[in-house]
């Protein structure tokens, strides 16, 4: 008997999006009719249309729906379905065989955030199999916010330094520094939070090297900074606080470690440069005067919100941003306090977590940090002392598509003995593997949803549709696979029972039913949650957990490194193919790849109705397209020593002069000359590893010329 009416489901997006926010499935006769949000006052979580648009990827005429085996020349796409028996099986002996003749340690295991729920969650999962086996292969340092997070663990001594969204209604000014929420999200309530301030008049800053989507709607000012510089500017602002007296000297006496050693540095007594706003407009192209005012403005303005974001982290030496910018909110008393903001950290707000709780066997792995893992790959011996792969196995990851330098990662993949992927479309990377594993979509299981950056609730995410009979879970084929190799205690509980668990470890979170009833659990609170509260309160009961007990502005962490590229205090360093590079005479564009609003990461970009929300061309400023002879519209290529790409140009004084930018995660599409025509940015990037482990995806110089063909 089918069903007269829609049922509704509740549930959220588990991507790497920044949200987590509230979806109502409308479901008939198993298939979804549409998707709905909540509209009410108070704690804003509605869906944006990536999520409101899920059916168009579960329902998706494309989708794997049954295991595959690769039947042509690695990297063709050609593929024979197989039974999932004989996958598993195959599978099975060549991770027993690789472990006998070679060690576990020849096993590579590839995991990132294809999917950030609470129990199956991509990461935690993979990391939690391979754990069993045995010492194996893996990668460290996080693509996104490296930088930031290094930067917090060395300043704060926790990753813990963000604040829930509300406190930004306490804010007398606002500053949103390579920050563009109304596209990345970062939490559904971000957004509503940022225009209910400007409502009340708050004035709102963007810095930015492009007029972003939030900057153009929300800003009262936008100020362009060339990429890779905006640790000069931050300590130019330092210089004008320091000169003119503007500085929180109280917070500095009681709250902080080593500032004596920053000023030193800042007025030139270090090296005989006075890090002055003239210094600053040199390097990063700001006016000296828009430097100056916005110094004062900030430290005059308290309290104020420096919300750094983490592009400008994904650059050579990027983690000497966040540290400045953290540097700069504890000289000025902006730390820990209503309306102010700690800069510079991941953002995490520490307000308890159901995630990655699944059990850990902590056994160590081999790690490769995630820019060498091709060198690994192609010369493990030389380049990491590290035993030849003999088994790849990539989970929740495209691999050959969002990490740098993808020409390289190609002739990698092929050095690859036997490649695995767990997916749910035929993806760049997915081409390259030997077997290809389908997986469920979330819609298609039961789990619990929590923004990842932390914040006030929490969802349960129903069990929308029944799986197509030939598609499992991660944890479901990593269960199999533990079975026939014979591993125990892999996954001893059913799903209802570990989500049960999760909960009743935690005293504020509702236990499963009581979630299941209500479906989004809200956290109450009197007032905002505010990082570092406490410690800028009561410093003897509530010490940092650093060395010193303080912010620590010198890093003992950093200093015991030893390291000139890894200084303790903030830094401005040059960046290779940064503005000063002499590489810039054959490649003058620095290129930048912010994130799109049409995918998450990689994700939707072959999904047409999401893949049309976005703005797929390449931004370049009227001058340099002036001397280039290029109009909008106009196919251009796009090009340095790494590779080429060939897309369409978008000619706008939304970007400023010498910078070029194409929205990251389309998908690598190369035509039989090996140019990308999918506007694949990491056909450009360098895989340099940051020195403190930042990913330097927006450090990269090109050239771009108009297509005569």
């Amino acid at each position: 008997m089918q069903d007269s009416e829609d049922r509704i489901f509740t549930t959220t997006c588990s991507y790497d999006c920044g949200g987590r926010c509230l979806l109502k499935v409308h479901v008939r006769d198993g298939e979804i009719t549409h998707i709905s949000t909540e509209n009410r006052k108070g704690l804003h979580i509605q869906a944006c249309p990536k999520g409101l648009a899920q059916q168009s990827v579960v329902h998706h005429p494309h989708r794997l729906t049954q295991p595959l085996k690769r039947s042509g020349p690695r990297g063709e796409g050609k593929f024979q379905p197989i039974s999932w028996d004989e996958a598993l099986d195959t599978i099975a002996k060549k991770i027993q065989h690789a472990s006998a003749q070679f060690g576990t340690e020849s096993l590579y295991f590839i995991t990132n955030t294809g999917s950030m729920a609470t129990l199956h969650n991509t990461p935690v999962v993979t990391r939690r199999f391979f754990g069993l086996l045995g010492k194996c292969t893996t990668t460290w340092g996080d693509p996104s916010y490296e930088g930031a997070l290094q930067s917090a663990l060395a300043t704060f001594g926790t990753a813990a330094t963000g604040s829930t969204r509300d406190n930004l209604l306490s804010s007398k000014l606002i500053i949103l520094w390579g920050w563009n929420p109304m596209v990345t999200r970062f939490g559904p309530d971000t957004i509503p939070c940022l225009s209910q301030a400007k409502k009340k008049g708050t004035p709102i800053i963007c810095v930015d090297p492009r007029q972003n989507q939030t900057c153009r709607a929300l800003a009262d000012e936008w100020i362009p900074i060339k990429p890779g510089t905006d640790t000069a500017l931050l300590t130019a602002m330092a210089h004008v606080m320091i000169s003119e007296g503007l500085l929180d000297e109280r917070s500095i006496e009681k709250y902080t470690h080593g500032f004596d050693q920053f000023r030193d540095y800042v007025t030139g007594e270090v090296d005989n440069v006075p890090k002055n706003p003239g210094w600053a407009h040199n390097v990063c192209g700001t006016p000296v005067a828009s430097i100056v005012k916005l110094a004062r403005e900030y430290a005059a303005n308290r309290p104020a919100a420096l919300m750094a974001g983490w592009a400008p982290g994904r650059s050579a030496f990027g983690e000497q941003f966040h540290r400045a910018a953290s540097t700069l909110a504890a000289i000025t008393g902006n730390m820990g306090i209503a309306g102010g903001h700690s800069a510079g950290g991941p953002d995490y707000v520490d307000m308890g977590s159901i995630e990655e709780t699944l059990p850990d066997p902590g056994t160590p792995h081999n790690e490769v940090h995630f820019t060498g893992l091709y060198d690994a790959l192609l010369d493990p011996k030389t380049k990491h002392k590290l035993p030849e792969c003999k088994l790849l196995y990539i989970v929740g990851c495209n691999l050959l598509n969002q990490n740098l330098n993808l020409n390289k990662g190609k002739q990698a993949l092929m050095n690859a003995d036997f490649v695995v992927t767990h997916e749910l479309f035929l993806t760049p990377t997915a081409r390259f593997a030997d077997i290809v594993l389908p997986v469920r979509h979330f819609l298609e299981r039961e789990d619990i949803g929590q923004p990842f950056i932390g914040g006030p609730y929490c969802i349960h995410m129903q069990k929308a549709l029944e799986t197509p009979p030939d598609v499992k879970s991660d944890l479901e084929i990593f269960s199999e696979l533990a079975q026939r190799i014979g591993i125990e205690n892999f996954n001893n509980c059913s799903d209802e029972e570990w989500l049960g668990s999760f909960l009743d470890a935690e005293s504020d979170f509702p236990d499963l039913g009581t979630l299941r009833t209500a479906g989004v659990h809200r956290f109450e609170a009197e007032s905002p949650q505010v990082a570092f509260r406490d410690q800028i309160k009561h410093p003897d009961k509530h010490p940092f957990p650093t060395p010193s007990g303080k912010i620590e502005i010198f890093s003992h962490r950093f200093a015991e490194m030893d390291d000139p590229d890894i200084p303790p205090i903030p830094t401005y360093l040059a960046a290779w193919e940064g503005p000063d590079d002499p590489m810039q005479q054959k490649y003058p564009i620095q290129f930048i790849s912010p994130h799109s609003k049409a995918r998450a990461n990689s994700q939707f970009d072959n999904v047409e109705s999401i893949k049309k929300l976005g703005d797929d061309r390449l931004w370049i400023n009227l001058k340099d397209a002036e001397k280039r002879n290029i109009q909008d519209g106009d196919a251009v290529h796009v090009f340095n020593r790494r590779g080429r790409m060939r897309t369409t140009a978008k000619v706008t004084h939304r970007i400023m002069p010498g910078v070029a930018s194409i929205d990251q995660g389309q998908w690598y599409a190369p035509d039989d000359g090996g140019i990308d025509t999918g506007g694949c940015a990491n056909m450009l990037t360098n895989d340099k590893m940051s020195p403190a482990g930042a990913f330097p995806s927006n450090t990269c110089l090109v050239q771009i010329e108009k297509c005569v063909d």
